[in-house]
């Protein structure tokens, strides 16, 4: 019987988008999907063995399963690490994993993101502003690149470095090297990777881990060296924190204001509202342009999901891509609409938060969701409060396999 229900799923995504007689793009204000999906896909699997969820349901059940595991974000090229060095926490599973989320925790909890690090994202902040009101003119990508590594930073602790320029060294880990077209390109891009990695811990790990040792902070860091971790683990760790924050903040920003400044009505209201207000406003944008566009898991055994009345079996080993722009737009959650920008959007259920899937669910859920959420918050209340800010270039959509999300550059902001 599973294997009849099984192969009744394996219909391809092309036959099922025709039969929406609805043109999505009409009443769309999304500025970053790649493709508009109808949201109201059943669950199936390509001729690769690919299984693809849409609904927000199953898409939650999915990643609240005990039976899967990690599969984005090079997680097989992690899978081949010897035994003796521990993965990065977004690797892990089971009970090492959540021994590591709740230790953590206290880094990223709502109360301590406040007081501990508001006044050093504003200190940030209030310099970029200055930079811009001096310079007349910036690139935004560029602004937001730096304010989000900064903060990070200061979160991980890898504010000893020995030479300026760690920005530029962790953004080097995000440009993805062209096909290998020979043995030469394969072992020029594991060369290529391997000195990238070597700069960054010899001139920003490496000196953060000899100060924590001699005097521990309350950060990343400090934590890990507590436990002993070593010197190589702890640096997959930096490059896993530090490059996860820095991307999601960094285009949350750039998406956040390229959806105020061309909607002045919207401007002005997110301006005037109270915390509560704007941190709902700003989670509605994160749902309708999530920074990552799609998860990845692969189960561990087989599993079970009810989807349209019928009970299928995913099996064990499979690989699961669930679909999170889908997902944050699945009518039964999100009512009419979907993909318009709604600031006071009602959720059809009380337990689900306004982002829904903006930053994941179950045990692997975004730690730093409200660090995200508050320090784009406090940029974009002093950037859109400059008077005669507009777009001058409006940025360059481009999409990274990698994190399997969008990039915005050459956002050209001036002050008249």
């Amino acid at each position: 019987m599973a294997s009849e229900q099984k192969a009744a799923t394996h219909i391809h995504a092309d036959e099922l988008s025709s039969r929406c007689p609805v043109d999505h793009k009409i009443y769309s204000q999304q500025k970053t999907a790649r493709v508009v999906e109808p949201t109201d896909l059943p669950l199936i699997c390509d001729e690769q063995g690919t299984w693809h969820v849409r609904n927000f349901e199953e898409a939650r059940a999915i990643l609240r399963h005990p039976n899967t595991k990690q599969a984005g974000f090079n997680a097989d090229m992690i899978a081949k690490l010897p035994r003796s060095i521990r993965a990065p926490i977004l690797y892990q599973e089971g009970k090492p994993h959540h021994q590591q989320r709740k230790q953590t925790a206290r880094y990223f909890a709502p109360k301590v993101v406040s007081t501990r690090y508001r006044q050093l994202m504003e200190k940030f902040a209030d310099r970029l502003i200055v930079k811009l009101q001096r310079e007349k003119r910036a690139d935004l990508s560029r602004l937001s690149l730096e304010q989000a590594v900064c903060v990070v930073s200061e979160v991980v602790g890898l504010t000893n470095s020995i030479l300026p320029g760690m920005t530029g060294r962790l953004e080097t880990f995000f440009v993805e090297p062209g096909p290998a077209k020979s043995p030469w390109h394969t072992f020029w891009h594991l060369l290529r990777s391997q000195t990238v990695m070597s700069i960054f811990y010899l001139l920003d790990v490496l000196p953060a881990i000899k100060a924590r040792k001699r005097e521990a902070k309350e950060d990343v860091i400090s934590h890990l060296i507590g436990q002993n971790a070593k010197k190589s683990e702890i640096l997959m760790e930096c490059i896993t924190y530090a490059a996860a924050g820095m991307v999601t903040t960094r285009e949350f920003i750039n998406i956040a204001t390229w959806h105020f400044l061309e909607q002045p009505a919207l401007r002005i209201r997110y301006l005037s509202a109270s915390e509560e207000e704007r941190y709902a406003m700003l989670s509605e944008i994160l749902r309708l342009e999530p920074v990552i566009g799609h998860i990845y898991r692969r189960a561990t055994a087989d599993i079970q999901v009810d989807s349209n009345d019928l009970s299928i079996v995913i099996p064990s080993g499979a690989l699961i891509d669930l679909h999170v722009y889908s997902a944050n737009a699945d009518t039964a959650i999100v009512g009419d609409h979907a993909l318009e920008l709604c600031p006071a959007r009602p959720i059809h259920d009380d337990a689900i938060p306004s982002v829904l899937m903006g930053f994941g669910d179950g045990h692997h859920r975004c730690p730093g969701s409200y660090i995200a959420i508050q320090e784009t918050d406090i940029v974009l209340q002093r950037l859109l409060a400059l008077d005669g800010l507009r777009i001058e270039h409006a940025p360059t959509l481009s999409w990274s396999d990698l994190v399997a999300g969008y990039e915005l550059r050459n956002f050209v902001i001036t002050l008249a």
